[in-house]
């Protein structure tokens, strides 16, 4: 059953006006009344009807809905729904996703809306703006406590975390645009953070290595730990095994910590003296550390041994036979692939090199085993990137200067952005989109077409800020999935929120409009 779309839509796209079940049947050619209906009825029993529609798309069951009683029963099968979301976001495979009292079909319909007018991005229709002050200084980090869950039975509400200058940690009401609370000023500036969404608690770390866990709900501190320096990185790790928090400091040490009560699991001396930045898996099963532009290769731990590490016995790990790194990420949607930015044997040239990591369990112990699996030069041509994401299990996204440019993993060019007059200060990249902050005072919207083998990049659309008398440009943007906030930075030296909500009705069983 092939529908005529709404115009302005796509296939796999659900909002606008639906055509009714008469000129749906027009559309495709067929003839309505009564005889049209009882020569297909007494042809097909329920359970044959159940299973004819189970190869139809979303909109077609809309459209067979309205041909009579049966059908429309039919058509709501909650298992045809449950399907359709399953095919289209593999978030919805998670053990933890909660629907609340919506249906699958309220879920699919409601969801395929809310990524319609975000690839819109109509002000006023699409979305709310709302500039959101308080802190007295500038805003250092800036992370969502709320889960990345699509809920649209009226429960969903999406809470910011940050830090600043001002020695604070504030949360905010995204939707409302208001703080929740505020920590009392702290002996130093706050200049990390973290958050642990499913357990619903905040880490901070300051300029004096002071690290504190806070309870999202209230601002309630939990439990603190002192470092001797400050801290170059943190990293949150929600392990199947328990939670923990990873802790790199500027004399090179990583340290693991229990969350929430932050009990010291183990101590690691990585690099001598040299600040370490840290990199968890997607699965939590390994940690990459490195130092930026040193001729100490990258090194990649074992988690496991990291949490029960012996005194005598050193943890897991192994080192990468590449230097001068300089960026790195993981692709999201392997277990453990990852992708690093160096310089080349002669070190004259950058390149990516793509790794795979397993452990092998010989008698005793375990043994990292490191395969290479791809390798390519950046053009000589492209300034050395400042930032790099990855997405999928191919593609790698690298930011330089203004420029967004996509690559496979193989070096094959996918794309190339220059959305932003000034450069980008910040990028975020999901399952559906892509979004990068600029010092022009703009966001820019990017979403995925994942049609064919390679996902392709459409820029769709700028978010703006406040004034240019008022701000010198953003520099950070984060997103959920019913909004999106940047860092406007102010240039008396302080900043505000400034964020995006994507409207959503309610009252429909369809959520169409």
């Amino acid at each position: 059953m092939g529908g005529v779309w709404p115009a302005g839509r796509k296939s796999g796209e659900v909002g606008g006006a639906w055509p009714s079940g008469a000129e749906a049947c027009r559309r495709r050619g067929g003839r309505e009344g009564p005889g049209w209906r009882s020569e297909m009825e007494p042809r097909l029993g329920l359970h044959e009807l159940l299973h004819v529609f189970s190869f139809l798309e979303a909109r077609d069951l809309l459209c067979a809905a309205q041909v009579n009683k049966v059908w429309n029963e039919v058509s709501r099968t909650k298992e045809l729904w449950r399907q359709l979301c399953l095919r289209r976001w593999s978030s919805c495979k998670s053990s933890q996703m909660t629907l609340g009292t919506q249906t699958w079909k309220q879920y699919y319909l409601c969801r395929s809306e809310l990524e319609f007018r975000m690839e819109s991005g109509r002000p006023e229709k699409d979305f709310i703006c709302k500039a959101i002050a308080g802190h007295e200084g500038g805003i250092d980090e800036l992370a969502y406590i709320s889960t990345n869950e699509c809920r649209f039975d009226g429960q969903e509400k999406s809470v910011v975390c940050t830090v600043s200058s001002d020695s604070t940690v504030r949360a905010w009401d995204v939707q409302e645009g208001t703080e929740i609370w505020s920590s009392p000023q702290q002996p130093a500036a706050v200049v990390n953070l973290v958050t642990y969404p499913r357990l619903q608690l905040v880490v901070t770390a300051d300029k004096q290595g002071l690290i504190k866990v806070w309870k999202a709900q209230n601002g309630r501190e939990r439990a603190s730990f002192s470092l001797p320096t400050f801290s170059s990185a943190l990293q949150a790790c929600d392990h199947p095994e328990g939670p923990f928090l990873l802790v790199a400091s500027a004399e090179g040490v990583l340290y693991v910590l229990t969350v929430p009560q932050l009990q010291l699991l183990s101590r690691t001396r990585v690099f001598p003296s040299s600040p370490t930045g840290l990199l968890c898996s997607p699965d939590c099963q390994w940690v990459f550390a490195s130092t930026q532009n040193s001729d100490l290769g990258p090194k990649v731990y074992y988690t496991r041994s990291l949490l029960c590490l012996l005194e005598d016995d050193p943890p897991v790990s192994t080192t990468l036979p590449i230097w001068l790194t300089s960026r790195a990420c993981w692709a999201p949607d392997e277990t453990a692939r990852l992708m690093v930015m160096h310089r080349n044997s002669n070190s004259t040239e950058l390149a990516i090199t793509t790794y795979e990591l397993g452990a092998r369990q010989p008698q005793e112990g375990v043994d990292v085993v490191v395969q290479q699996i791809a390798s390519f030069l950046l053009p000589d041509t492209m300034t050395p990137p400042h930032l790099m994401k990855g997405h999928g299990s191919q593609v790698i996204l690298l930011v330089s200067g203004s420029e967004l440019v996509l690559f496979t993993i193989q070096g094959l060019q996918l794309a190339a952005f220059q959305d932003h007059q000034k450069p980008i200060t910040s990028l975020w990249v999901d399952q559906s989109r892509v979004l990068t902050a600029s010092f022009d005072l703009s966001l820019r919207v990017y979403v995925w077409n994942k049609e064919n083998k390679i996902p392709v990049l459409k820029s769709c659309y700028h978010l703006l800020g406040g004034s240019h008398r008022w701000a010198s440009g953003f520099t950070h943007v984060e997103s959920d999935s019913m909004s999106i906030v940047g860092v406007e930075a102010r240039s008396i030296g302080t900043s505000i929120l400034r964020s995006y909500c994507f409207n959503m009705q309610h009252g429909s069983d369809d959520c169409v409009s």
